[in-house]
């Protein structure tokens, strides 16, 4: 044979040998039973054993089973870890790496139970568990969000890992992103920023969450918490009120959009505290440009807006109280301007 139909009949046969071991592999199920071990069912993988000595993997992970069902969970590890480090490639794997998750979880070694699961979803995305290890992992960060304790060798209370859960939180959004769990991670990660007093993160995460998921039912929460995050970044009447005006937007959005939600109350107070700072920087300007520069036009404008923003306030109120005092004080300015006082000179 030639060799370039040599080297094309060798390319075909490696291939189709690939795709052989895939479909296998695709319909090749484990299977556990007390008396015969672990077992694989189906496909191709079915009928290439390794043998089933100690040191194979099937023999690895009867052991790690065997010791895992009389509540040996630190030998299970142990073994189930041997399999997913030698035999990365077999079907036996994922399994090892779920199982060791779910051990280090009912052990509160929530640290590394997350990262077994997650190497699952990463090295092997087709697994037919995809759902449930999303959902231990929410589960995982959830814990430690509020505060949970991992425990070290699953024995002694460790620290509390906040950001570590907020970390976890994003990972599942990104490893799941159209599941359920993502945006109630979402959502978690927000609180969790709140928490860490890292509040354009927390904006962040909620503008994700309205723009990504706009049909939720948690968009009129996302609304909410998005207008109350950047109500928490206004210092007050003396500084900038971008954060006030983005405050507003969201509320008078949040209100519009979800009129009988029950939370309406709420967002109306917030409204309503962020209108008089706002006001209360208008009336800030114009007593500046009134009483520091004589600027009687700019003062004007001021107070004008201050009731544009909050109309039938006490701020309001104020606001047209001292544009009379504007025209009072403009008017004696004019006369002034117009009547000059003579100067006198005195000789000696």
């Amino acid at each position: 044979m030639p060799l370039p139909a040599l080297r094309r009949f060798l390319f075909s046969s490696f291939l189709l040998a690939s795709l052989l071991l895939l479909a296998g592999r695709a319909c090749a199920e484990l299977v556990w039973t007390p008396q015969s071990g672990w077992k694989v069912e189906g496909g191709v993988l079915a009928t290439t054993p390794d043998g089933g000595t100690s040191y194979s993997a099937v023999g690895l992970m009867n052991k790690a089973r065997a010791a895992e069902e009389k509540g040996h969970n630190g030998t299970a590890i142990k073994y189930y870890g041997r399999v997913a480090k030698r035999y990365a490639n077999s079907i036996y794997a994922g399994e090892a790496q779920y199982r060791m998750g779910n051990l280090r979880f009912a052990r509160q070694q929530y640290l590394k139970a997350f990262a077994a699961y997650q190497a699952v979803i990463v090295n092997y995305p087709n697994t037919t568990r995809f759902n449930e290890i999303i959902g231990k992992q929410y589960q995982i960060a959830t814990i430690l969000l509020d505060g949970g304790r991992g425990r070290i060798w699953g024995i002694f209370p460790g620290f509390t890992n906040r950001e570590k859960a907020i970390g976890f939180m994003e990972t599942v959004v990104v490893e799941a992103p159209y599941s359920d769990y993502a945006p109630l991670a979402l959502m978690c990660a927000a609180s969790g920023y709140e928490y860490m007093r890292e509040s354009e993160e927390a904006i962040d995460a909620l503008d994700r969450m309205i723009n990504i998921y706009a049909q939720n039912t948690l968009l009129p929460d996302a609304y909410l918490k998005l207008a109350q995050s950047h109500s928490a970044l206004v210092d007050g009447p003396h500084y900038d009120q971008g954060s006030t005006r983005d405050a507003i937007t969201y509320f008078e959005d949040f209100m519009i959009l979800f009129p009988s939600d029950n939370n309406v109350v709420t967002a109306e107070k917030g409204l309503t505290d962020m209108k008089v700072v706002l006001a209360e920087s208008k009336i800030k300007m114009g007593d500046f440009y009134f009483h520091d520069r004589s600027n009687y036009k700019a003062a004007r404008v001021f107070y004008n807006e201050a009731i544009t923003v909050y109309p039938d306030s006490p701020v309001a109120a104020r606001a047209k109280d001292l544009l009379a005092q504007v025209d009072v004080a403009a008017a004696k300015a004019a006369q002034a301007q117009a009547h000059p006082k003579k100067k006198h000179f005195f000789f000696f």
